[in-house]
């Protein structure tokens, strides 16, 4: 975690913002776990001079709860009782807080005023000391000793947790799976037309509910209600979608309720209450491609009477049951290996830290997720495309990259790993920007017609190709560069498209080569066949080499040649895929 942290802090967002890395690590910690966005943690910030040793005071509205926070970014060494006994004295400090504002800073008299709201409201009060350090013996009696005198205090009885670095990884990976936004509804359900009951020590209500206040959840529209979903909406244009808006429409609408499979809802609490059925933490996990129809019809379905879906509500709060709930109910319209995926822990961790890293970008982790307003396309990445460039690129395997089955289902350890860095993810997108125009209708590299009929899979042999032409110029050619280091080089030495073009140039040559060598039995030569086997690697590779070979003879050539060699330590073992 410390290692983490210390690579996710050195982003522009915590440089810019906080001036030491005490600061940026109780950023990390607010942003992170706590779930606040990059205005929100200044906001919570209070260190600095006067800041009677709190740190930062978080207020989360949901679980009416507030945070005070005490940071030590020390490493992996030692720590004594000095950062408790701050701890304790900013406690005691609070219980006079007229006399705490009126000498604090002016970030931290802000925070107060909040507090004292909070807790006027009834919010409990937590302490927290986080910190990547171990505590001494000493200290961790101490912890025992004013964890009990907070606890049984009259006047401001609260709780002490120490955030080590066991308990940040814990919170980090729960955090990772947190729903966010945390969504809240009440649903008004008909007399006679809903059971309430307990199946296998769970809450359950199964009702059926008009579909005009289908309308009314919150959520649908910009996808937050279907987070734990395995998928965003694939659109009207998909083959069960248009049966469902054909039923919405047509003249036995009211048979909806015998034609649908029914919506299935989780939520992390659920009461029901004079008929109505109040939910917290919902989420759909079965239902998205129905809601969102139904939502596109909006106008005819306000109009629609006697009009019902099936809706099967669960009261789950335990992350792992409320996944396989989202799996195995997802048959109607196929589930494929990547929509299984999209929120694994580290798929999510990777999402995190993108994101984090450009706040423009956005990172598609589910199929049939829309770009938002305002991000930049170009640092738009989709998951299933990350995961054909990290097998092209680290796997060295372009003839496996069209399988995204293959990719998300054998591969996937492999391949996504939670310290694969967004510059890194950043970096294989540009190449890929950069390597896309040579596979238009203008063809301007001149690629054989055979190459560009097979475009829906041969670019990320050109993809591998680039790497092969800086494995080959440093004489690694048993290694794979790192794709921002090449990045980087060949921007600053403006050989981007001289790149490119050599590249494709080697595709072309191995295809040809290929083609015109005897084949086996009298076999006719299948270019789609070759493509998909180990052999057309090592066609591309020996293209390269020649190229290379040949670059001092052309004038500037052995400039751009030695343009590409990059330092080994830019270099690592392909990640083994066969």
């Amino acid at each position: 975690m410390y290692d983490r942290i210390k690579t996710d802090i050195t982003q522009t967002y915590y440089q810019q913002h906080y001036p030491n890395e005490g600061q940026r690590f109780v950023a990390w910690y607010i942003r992170n776990i706590h779930g606040q966005d990059a205005q929100q943690a200044r906001l919570c910030i209070t260190d600095g001079a006067d800041d009677k040793q709190i740190d930062a005071i978080v207020i989360d509205e949901d679980a009416q709860a507030v945070y005070v926070v005490q940071g030590k970014f020390i490493g992996t060494g030692s720590v004594d009782s000095g950062p408790l006994r701050e701890v304790l004295s900013s406690w005691v400090q609070l219980k006079d807080l007229a006399c705490l504002q009126e000498n604090a800073n002016t970030k931290l008299k802000q925070r107060l005023t909040d507090l004292s709201l909070a807790l006027e409201d009834g919010y409990d009060i937590h302490f927290e000391l986080i910190t990547t350090g171990t505590l001494t013996d000493s200290a961790q009696n101490d912890l025992a000793t004013f964890q009990k005198e907070l606890a049984e205090s009259d006047d401001l009885p609260a709780t002490l947790t120490l955030v080590d670095t066991e308990e940040l990884q814990r919170r980090y990976d729960l955090a990772l799976l947190k729903e966010s936004p945390y969504l809240k509804h009440d649903l008004k359900l008909e007399a006679g037309k809903f059971m309430n009951m307990e199946i296998a020590g769970t809450a359950v209500v199964v009702a059926a509910v008009p579909l005009k206040n289908c309308l009314t959840i919150p959520g649908i529209k910009e996808g937050a209600l279907f987070q734990k979903n395995v998928r965003q909406s694939l659109g009207l244009s998909n083959s069960v979608n248009k049966q469902i808006k054909a039923t919405i429409y047509g003249d036995r609408h009211r048979d909806f309720f015998f034609f649908h499979n029914g919506i299935t809802a989780i939520c992390s609490r659920m009461t029901l209450e004079a008929g109505t059925l109040h939910l917290q933490g919902l989420s759909v996990v079965n239902g998205c491609q129905s809601l969102t129809t139904i939502l596109s019809c909006s106008e005819k379905v306000k109009k629609l009477d006697e009009t019902y879906v099936m809706f099967r509500f669960y009261e789950i709060p335990q992350h792992d049951r409320a996944d396989r709930i989202s799996i195995s109910t997802n048959s109607q319209s196929t589930v494929k290996p990547r929509d299984l995926r999209s929120n694994d822990k580290r798929v999510l961790a990777l999402k995190k830290a993108f994101e984090q890293r450009y706040p423009d970008g956005q990172f598609l982790s589910k199929r049939g997720e829309q770009i938002q307003a305002g991000k930049n396309s170009a640092r738009a990445i989709d998951l299933g495309t990350l995961g054909k460039n990290l097998m092209a690129w680290h796997s060295q395997r372009p003839n496996i990259s069209y399988s995204e089955t293959k990719i998300f289902d054998k591969y996937f350890e492999q391949l996504f790993k939670r310290d694969y860095t967004p510059e890194r993810i950043a970096a294989l997108q540009d190449w890929m920007t950069a390597l896309e125009p040579s596979w238009g209708k203008e063809n301007p590299q001149g690629l054989n017609e055979t190459l560009l009929a097979m475009r829906s899979y041969v670019p990320y042999h050109h993809l591998y190709a680039i790497s092969m032409c800086f494995s080959v110029a440093s004489k690694h050619t048993d290694r794979v560069p790192a794709p921002d280091v090449a990045w980087q080089q060949a921007q600053a030495k403006g050989i981007v498209e001289w790149v490119v073009s050599v590249a494709a140039t080697a595709l072309n040559f191995a295809l040809e080569t290929a083609a015109n060598e005897t084949q086996p039995g009298g076999k006719v030569f299948s270019p789609v066949n070759w493509i998909k086997t180990k052999s057309c690697l090592s066609g591309i590779t020996n293209a390269i080499s020649m190229q290379l070979m040949m670059m001092p003879n052309i004038p500037g050539g052995k400039e751009k040649r030695d343009a590409l060699v990059l330092d080994a330590t830019a270099f690592e073992y392909r990640w083994q895929a066969d």
